[in-house]
């Protein structure tokens, strides 16, 4: 068939060679069957007896329908889309996952990243697509916001294959952690066995969502093939000096004598298991140095141009530069402390970030680990001792301590007022490991210096006014404020800043600087909020830490042959005594690997964060055995196109991911250096793991509590006859109703699988997809459910149309057919033409970068709605067939107008409608393409197909046919929509952004011809009223006259 091949109506010349052309396909057959069709016209579609029904018969009983079956409306039995049977979503489920095992159709091939490595491939190599989410902890159970992430994740997975990419597409599962080891405790289960167990359950919950994930490449971080290598990332690090060895606090249980972690502490500050009230411990801990990554961190946050910029700023905050001056503070000792300074003094260093209120410091807050204290008089020193043995009690998240402090009998120098005696504390809200452990206070312009040194009885002091003085001469005078507040904003300092007066904040902090270096007491200075991560845990189960610990060489790494430190599985749990690790002598106890003496291992497991920080480059290359990835299979398949998560992982987990990453690229394990990836234009580049970032909302539900007592209701205590006014049943009153995250304890939660028992897969997929944009909170409403069951029901009966056409010999035009025959097109088919190219652009924009599924879903209902008011006309020489051709174009169904279009683009309409479906509902878009597409015994090849169609190529669209033949313009007067004019588009003048007057003047000549005109855009005497402006937007769809 020529590819110039133009499809017009029944009547036409074009359409008659084109029917006469498909004439020999039908011959072949000689049994045609034409089903009983209730209160309507016969179908155009004739449907053919044939084995083996493609639907099969089971899936369409006419026993008691399923609670999610779409209940019949009709007697015919016929087991055809057409029937009016019920449709048994899970017998279509069943059927299409046992069919994407045996085929292996669902699953992704580890070709992506070797097709990229192999260099002696000559064959012409897919663009690869990288598509993750991040990867669930096994708890045995899913929920809505899994099934969310999932439905997410597996259609824009399917699509692009669809769309001709290599997709890399894995699961794996962050297996370490503390539940496992709580759950040992308290149901005297290994870990281990918990661990697999529910990964078991889980991975069986992620097929009946229909997941098509790479299971060739899971992994779990708990197995030792995989620990090995992070171990050996570890190895790297130490070896580069980036893990380290300090004292850091812990959280202590007492009675247990154990390290718990900040979730097991309760809101009074006692041990979720024995009661005790928890302590801070400092014990030596290994820490990764990430400060040192601290700038680029930073820096390449700009080079992520597809993250929410609200994570970006999260990650910027968390880093947090500051760019000031630090200053030394001479403190002056007691003639019995002067053995440290020649001078017969100690210094306490300070970094602010506002050197201009130098003059306003007040006094000076340590640390309570800080060395000067060590020097303070002793009648000072019983009272340091009872405050720090106070912050030994630890506080819940949930409360928020208020600055403290104790005075030390200490007194600094002022740098700049050398008679100035500086008062010294020992406070609350300085840590040792932050900065220099010191700040200077300047109450009157720090809220938290305000508060402690209202707390302390200090009179505050101002040395900045308001930039809004009136003039210099009087901001000398401005030295306190009525409120007693802080004034946290630049402005003008005051006379009591010395040679600096008068200054703007900004001249008089680079004054500043430069005087004070010039004097040796201060120096320009860049300091950062985070603080190296605290990788060690005194728990079992987790990664070992690779080190040695011998008396005469200090700690020494495993040697990387000797890799994995494997955990032992011999151990017993009781929750006390610390690590169980500690209690096994055979492993603690080895030989140093330098000098071969007596040594014990480290008994510290690392954080789960280290081992879900490279997880995605182990997906790459799960099976390699000598490295954690190769570098080429690392370097072809990274970043990761779209990465998928909830927001709540912003901070921590993807600021760790991108410090591994950086670290691998930046030391060669992967990568092809910064110059040839700059020329190759790579985007993000630099070692910046994930390219897009997509946080999905939570998924909130319907939340009821009593109006009395706020406590929770139980769904079973609330009458729900009418959901619209519930009724709290003890008590007779309206419950309080909101939407909050799903929790047990709200008894608000939805179990996935009660969901796809009641309503299917498919339809449970389509509804969390279509209810909210990806990255908005979803208010689960399983009522409106209903409403997509109804959506795929009529995608079903358009199906049952074409399969007909089909089966009738109808060929398949392609697109390029298509689209060379626009110009043949009656308005009705180039309606219809412009709906699908609509749609496959909309869903393609959708699934390669907007993510907005939501919207997505609305243009297949509103296609599908479009296809249900339309029919295919017969291209048939059958009497029936002729006599049909010689009816009116119009036709009355069900008391609505339909046309008719060609059947080839019936047909090219409704198997793109279904093939932009199926990533979304996947189960039932594939037997929805059996039924359009199964080969009828003995009919041509034009009737082949593949067998999935997800082995279909993705739609095309055309522009072109985007645009519509006729516009309906509103016009606005004022601000107000007034009245509407049509025209056709064609008639519309061209307009760039140089002239448009002769499209304004074409619609004004339109619009004042309009009879609405009279009444808004006239005068009393018929003159048009003067128009002060005019506005076309959206391609003159809305015109808007300002008078």
């Amino acid at each position: 068939m020529s590819a110039c091949l133009r499809i017009a109506s029944p009547g036409t010349r074009l359409a008659r060679q084109f029917a006469h052309g498909q004439q020999h396909a039908r011959q072949q057959h000689s049994l045609i069957l034409r089903p009983h069709w209730p209160s309507s016209p016969a179908p155009s579609a004739c449907f053919r007896a044939r084995t083996p029904t493609p639907v099969f018969a089971h899936l369409f009983s006419t026993s008691s329908p399923r609670p999610y079956a779409i209940a019949p409306t009709g007697s015919s039995t016929v087991n055809t889309p057409a029937s009016n049977q019920p449709l048994d979503y899970a017998a279509i489920e069943q059927k299409w996952l046992k069919r994407w095992k045996e085929d292996k159709i669902a699953s992704s091939s580890l070709s992506a990243a070797d097709q990229h490595a192999n260099t002696a491939s000559t064959a012409k190599e897919k663009e690869k697509f990288y598509v993750l989410s991040m990867f669930p902890y096994p708890s045995g159970i899913l929920h809505m916001g899994h099934v969310r992430v999932y439905a997410i994740n597996d259609a824009m997975a399917r699509s692009r294959r669809m769309m001709g990419y290599d997709v890399i597409n894995p699961m794996g599962w962050d297996a370490f952690g503390l539940p496992a080891e709580n759950a040992a405790i308290e149901r005297s289960i290994h870990p281990n066995e918990w661990t697999i167990k529910n990964i078991a359950v889980m991975k069986s919950q992620m097929e009946k969502i229909l997941a098509d994930f790479d299971w060739d490449r899971e992994l779990r971080t708990c197995s030792p093939d995989y620990y090995r290598w992070t171990q050996y990332l570890f190895l790297k690090l130490h070896e580069a000096g980036l893990a380290y060895q300090k004292e850091a606090v812990v959280n202590w249980d007492p009675v247990d004598e154990t390290v718990l972690a900040n979730e097991q502490v309760d809101a009074e500050g006692k041990s979720w298991r024995s009661g005790a009230v928890v302590e801070k411990r400092k014990l030596r801990q290994w820490f990764f140095k990430i400060t040192e990554y601290a700038e680029d961190l930073l820096q390449d946050l700009d080079r992520l141009h597809h993250w929410p910029e609200r994570v970006k700023q999260m990650q910027r905050n968390w880093i947090g530069k500051s760019r000031g001056a630090e200053f030394d503070f001479t403190v002056p000792l007691a003639s019995s402390s002067l053995t440290s300074d020649a001078q017969g003094g100690g210094k306490i260093q300070v970094f602010t970030s506002r050197p201009d209120t130098i003059y306003g410091v007040q006094f000076l807050a340590v640390s309570t680990e800080h060395p000067i204290l060590d020097t303070i008089p002793e009648d000072h020193r019983q009272q340091l001792e009872e405050f720090k043995e106070s912050l030994k009690r630890v506080v819940s998240s949930d409360q928020e301590a208020g600055p403290e402090g104790v005075p030390t009998g200490l007194f600094a120098k002022h740098p700049f007022l050398p008679d100035a005696k500086i008062p010294v504390y020992a406070v609350n809200y300085v840590v040792s490991d932050y900065g220099t452990g010191a700040v200077m206070g300047v109450p009157g312009h720090d809220e938290r210096d305000n508060v402690f040194a209202k707390s302390q009885g200090m009179e505050i002091k101002y040395v900045v006014a308001p930039s809004s003085s009136s003039s210099t001469s009087t901001a000398g005078d401005q030295r306190s404020q009525p409120t007693g507040g802080a004034l946290t904003a630049k402005g003008i300092l005051t006379g009591d800043n010395g040679e600096f007066s008068n200054m703007s904040s900004e001249d008089a902090a680079a004054a500043v600087i430069k005087r004070a270096s010039e004097l040796g007491f201060g120096r320009e200075k860049t300091s950062y909020r985070i603080r190296d991560w605290l990788l060690s845990r005194q728990r079992y189960w987790g990664a070992p830490i690779p080190m040695i610990h011998c008396h005469g060489c200090g700690p020494v790494p495993v040697p990387a042959e000797d890799l994995p430190v494997v955990l032992p599985m011999d151990v017993s749990f009781t929750g006390r005594g610390g690590s169980p690790l500690q209690q096994i002598e055979s492993w603690v106890n080895c030989s140093c690997p330098k000098c071969g003496s007596a040594a014990k291992r480290d008994t510290d497991t690392m954080d789960t964060f280290v081992d879900s920080s490279w997880y995605f480059f182990r997906y790459l290359d799960p099976q390699n055995t000598l490295l954690p990835f190769s570098s080429a299979k690392a370097t072809a398949g990274m970043p990761v196109d779209v990465y998928i998560g909830g927001v709540e992982h912003a901070i921590l987990h993807l600021l760790y991911s991108r410090f591994l990453s950086k670290f691998a690229w930046k030391t060669g394990l992967y990568g092809k250096g910064a110059a040839v990836e700059d020329k190759e234009g790579n985007d993000p580049g630099r070692g910046e793991p994930f390219k897009v970032l997509v946080t999905q909302g939570m998924v909130q539900g319907r939340t009821f509590k009593d109006p009395v007592t706020g406590a929770f209701l139980k769904p079973a205590e609330v009458d729900l006859t009418d959901p619209n006014k519930p009724i709290q049943i003890s008590t007779g009153l309206a419950p309080a109703v909101s939407w909050e995250k799903m929790s047990k304890s709200k008894f608000n939660g939805v179990d996935p699988e009660d969901m796809i028992a009641s309503h299917g897969a498919d339809a449970t997929r389509l509804h969390v997809l279509y209810k909210a944009p990806p990255s908005e909170e979803l208010e689960w409403d399983e009522q409106s459910i209903v409403g997509m069951q109804r959506f795929l029901g009529k995608v079903w009966k358009i199906v049952g149309m074409t399969q007909g056409e089909t089966e009738t010999g109808t060929r398949t035009a392609s697109f390029e057919e298509l689209q060379a025959s626009m110009g043949a097109m009656n308005k009705d088919e180039r309606e219809l033409w412009r709906q699908v190219n609509s749609t496959v652009m909309e869903l393609t924009t959708s699934f390669k970068s907007t993510y907005a599924f939501n919207t997505s879903i609305a243009f297949l209902i509103k296609l599908t709605n479009h296809i249900s008011s339309v029919t295919p006309t017969v291209a048939s020489s059958s009497v029936d067939s002729q006599q049909q051709q010689q009816q009116v174009v119009k036709k009355q169904k069900k008391g609505k107008s339909q046309v008719e279009v060609s059947p080839e683009l019936y047909q090219y309409s409704v198997q793109s409608l279904v093939k932009m479906l199926s990533p979304l509902a996947p189960a039932f878009g594939e037997e929805c393409w059996e039924t359009l597409t199964t080969t009828v015994p003995g009919a041509s090849p034009l009737h082949q197909s593949s067998s999935s169609v997800f082995s279909q190529q993705w739609p095309a669209y055309d522009t072109e046919a985007i645009k519509a033949d006729k516009v309906v313009c509103a016009i606005q007067i004022n601000g107000k929509s007034r009245f509407n004019v049509e025209f056709d588009m064609a008639e519309l003048p061209l307009a760039d952004k140089d002239s448009m007057a002769a499209q304004e003047q074409f619609l004004k000549d339109l619009i004042y011809k309009h009879e609405r005109a009279e009444k808004w855009l006239k005068d009393e005497n018929g003159q048009i009223k003067p128009v002060k402006k005019m506005i076309v937007v959206k391609g003159a769809k809305i015109v808007s006259f300002v008078l």
